[in-house]
């Protein structure tokens, strides 16, 4: 039994290290999720109203982009576990004053500090990664964190909920916060105490300072192309996906809830066994598949009429992490030594900030409200009115994500490159 334990935490690449930081995962997202998901709810009820709302929600796009950067430059500069310790007490802190403050103003000021807790700790999250697993070891171990993450997103919203049922919007969502807040002082003493201390000097002379976009190579350039243009295809209809689908098609918004459930079982369930064929091979053409699946998931919506082939398209949409962690530890490959982290968070830095602009694109193609708004506010383009007018439809939005998510695909496998296949031997540690 021992043997047989002992084989399968070699084969997942159960490092000591590994399981503080997927520990550290649960704990901190399982908090993030009770609470952050609800507080639009505390917002409103502390009469912050939908401007409330709508600056929460911004902030949040903002932030998660910009974070990435200093992410990983402090993970470079400090090592990823003092990183990590510092960006657990930045959340804490964060918590402490929406807890203590009741206002939606203090609410506001706290998320600054905890509402981008993934993305801040991300560049972090893959330097570790990189660091005490070898190289055909890395991919399975982005993997498990990608796996390991969908178990907080799923159980946390039912916690909160249930607190929320239980003691009201405000109470709720309050109880909500201070678990969230144990929590992760939980988490920060199992990271200290299960994470080892990384190799000081090795970092000292590698990570003195950061070379901006000269970080990211050639090759990794042509990936951050390809990758904006797919997210692109992702994001221009992401936040309409729901209403296609509840609106539009008429099904049930627990059918809705359905099919979100069974994509997040599809992407858990490819998660370990393309890992292991990925670190047995070269990383591209499992990228290549994932972006494909990005592609195909708006046009098999577009022509879904019912239930069924709704199903088949979120089995798509969650076929998407087929190559997902594969294109992580792509990035960590073709990353400098020594400045992993900052590459890391530099590669996001620019993605999603280009990306953000998808959302805005997504709702001027779904219908001509966007463009009217923006006439009304500021009183110029009203020009522009008949022209989104004549063209602006769901499909339209559809079919030019479909389009980015081509363009992105080819451009990959026609220039995108990695490193060959990994290396078999524990030698292989960055």
């Amino acid at each position: 039994m021992t043997s047989d334990r002992k084989s399968i935490a070699e084969f997942l690449g159960l490092k000591k290290d590994l399981i503080g930081l997927l520990g550290m995962v649960v704990l901190v997202g399982l908090g993030e999720n009770m609470a952050e998901r609800f507080l639009p709810l505390y917002l409103v009820a502390l009469g912050g109203g939908a401007f409330s709302v709508g600056l929460l929600n911004g902030m949040d796009n903002l932030l998660g982009a910009l974070y990435s950067f200093p992410g990983g430059y402090a993970s470079d500069r400090l090592g990823y576990k003092r990183a990590l310790l510092v960006f657990n007490l930045i959340a804490m802190a964060g918590y402490a004053i929406v807890i203590i403050f009741p206002s939606w103003q203090a609410v506001i000021i706290g998320a600054i500090l905890f509402v981008s807790w993934t993305a801040i700790s991300l560049p972090a999250t893959m330097d570790l990664v990189a660091t005490v697993l070898p190289k055909n070891k890395r991919t399975m171990g982005v993997s498990l964190h990608s796996m390991v993450r969908r178990i907080p997103m799923g159980l946390g919203p039912v916690l909160g909920g249930a607190l929320i049922g239980a003691f009201g919007e405000t109470r709720g969502v309050r109880m909500a916060l201070i678990i969230a807040f144990v929590l992760a002082g939980v988490s920060l003493v199992l990271q200290q105490v299960m994470i080892g201390e990384e190799n000081k000097g090795a970092r000292e002379k590698t990570s003195a300072s950061s070379n901006g976009l000269k970080l990211l190579s050639p090759d990794l350039r042509k990936l951050l192309v390809s990758d904006i243009l797919v997210r692109f295809c992702e994001q221009i209809p992401y936040a309409f996906v729901v209403i296609w689908c509840v609106s539009v098609n008429k099904i049930t918004p627990l059918q809705f809830g359905l099919l979100t459930a069974i994509e997040m079982a599809t992407a858990m369930m490819v998660y370990v066994p393309v890992a292991y064929l990925a670190d047995k091979s070269t990383k591209k053409p499992f990228v290549v598949v994932t972006f494909m699946f990005f592609t195909i998931f708006p046009l098999i919506l577009l022509i879904a009429r019912s239930f069924w082939v709704m199903v088949l398209a979120f089995v798509i949409r969650g076929l998407k992490e087929f190559g997902e962690p594969t294109r992580k530890a792509l990035i960590m490959d073709l990353a400098p030594d020594g400045k992993k982290a900052a590459t890391f968070g530099l590669y996001y830095l620019v993605r999603d900030t280009i990306v953000s602009l998808a959302a805005f694109g997504g709702a001027l193609l779904w219908d001509t409200s966007t463009i009217q708004l923006f006439v009304d506010t500021f009183g110029v383009g009203r020009s522009l009115i008949p022209f989104f007018q004549s063209i602006a439809s769901p499909a339209l939005n559809l079919f030019a994500a479909f389009g980015f998510g081509v363009a992105g695909t080819i451009y990959f496998s026609l220039f995108g490159r990695d490193l060959g296949r990994s290396s078999s031997t524990a030698s292989d540690n960055s």
